[in-house]
């Protein structure tokens, strides 16, 4: 239990620095782009409120004043990351005239959920059909759930979500598309009701994102299994009498998935970045419109506040790795040392 508590403390420690490089390359990289919010305020001083060039400039330049955006950048990044650390304060999103932590909030939670469905799909399902292609090889199993994968491999989400809302919108004749409920449930107590309305609106997204994420499991699985199921003590297993299920179940799948365990590390930002891409096309009020949308017009401490959260998960999923590895298999070593 010290050693659990020593390894997490270690890696807690080495990933401060990491984060803290990684939110100046980002808020760096978010503020290259020529222009800020003021021109976004500008336009929309134009466009909407009929002022004339000289007015919106006026209008532009005194907001760039009231709210720093004329600052020197590093000024702007030490405000920016000393209220995260300090006050745990995103800052203030121009956009939604609010603070970031309230947009995260309103947004992160219901893209965490969908995520993590998504991916424990993708594993459940992935894995199941890569052991039964590996123990049907070159049948037409093998050779369906193979054209399956390269499919889910291949075809771009976004590609895959378009075809889905032309199919409900005017093929089904399908309505209120791109929300999480029906308009009678939107503010209604949950119920079972409820519930099942909910799914009958993100099961596009649940089904895109995760048939990537299954063909990816499904192939790595397959390929693993074929290898251990040709190694040493697999055979041993098989001469001592054990039957064929016993000597795939327990022997072969335990040795052929520690990759995909060691995957897991990487997978919750790449289920996220998978659930952003569908949910943009369907217009769902999760994280993925809120970058694009911030980025668009230059909302700069959503996008890097966002932005930063996809790393830190990339972080917590490669810990999480590591010690599904170290309860899958004793040998592998934790923090150095033998596992006892």
């Amino acid at each position: 239990m010290l050693q659990l508590a020593r390894f997490l403390l270690m890696r807690v420690l080495s990933a401060i620095p990491l984060l803290f490089l990684l939110s100046i390359v980002t808020f760096g990289i978010i503020q290259a782009p020529p222009g800020d919010y003021g021109d976004y305020v500008r336009a929309m001083a134009i466009n909407q409120g009929r002022a004339t060039a000289d007015q919106a400039e006026a209008i532009a330049d005194q907001f760039r004043k009231d709210n720093g955006l004329y600052d020197p950048l590093p000024i702007q990044y030490v405000n920016w990351i000393t209220g995260i650390v300090t006050r745990f304060d995103f800052g203030h999103s121009l956009y939604y005239n609010k603070p970031v932590g309230d947009v995260m909030n309103e947004r992160l939670g219901r893209t965490l959920l969908l995520a993590l469905t998504c991916h424990i799909l993708a594993s459940i399902l992935g894995i199941s059909l890569g052991i039964i292609a590996a123990t049907r090889q070159y049948s037409w199993v093998d050779t369906t759930l193979g054209i399956v994968s390269f499919m889910g491999m291949t075809i771009p989400r976004f590609l895959m979500a378009l075809i889905i809302i032309y199919i409900l919108a005017f093929k089904l004749n399908v309505q209120e598309l791109g929300s999480f409920f029906s308009s009678r449930y939107g503010g209604a107590p949950w119920s079972w009701d409820k519930f099942v309305d909910l799914v009958k609106h993100v099961w596009p997204v649940v089904f895109v994102a995760t048939f990537g994420g299954l063909a990816y499991n499904m192939r790595v699985m397959r390929a693993n299994l074929l290898d251990v199921l040709n190694a040493q003590y697999v055979e041993t297993a098989r001469a001592k009498g054990l039957s064929e299920g016993a000597v795939i179940m327990r022997h072969a799948v335990p040795n052929a998935i520690h990759p995909l365990v060691a995957y897991q590390g990487v997978v919750l930002p790449y289920m996220l970045t998978g659930e952003i891409e569908v949910a943009i096309v369907f217009g769902l009020a999760t994280v993925g419109p809120a970058i694009v949308g911030s980025m668009g017009v230059g909302d700069v401490y959503v996008t890097a506040s966002f932005m930063m959260v996809l790393a830190v998960t990339l972080i917590i999923g490669n810990i999480i790795s590591d010690l599904l590895l170290v309860a899958l298999d004793p040998r592998v070593r934790l923090g150095g040392e033998a596992r006892e």
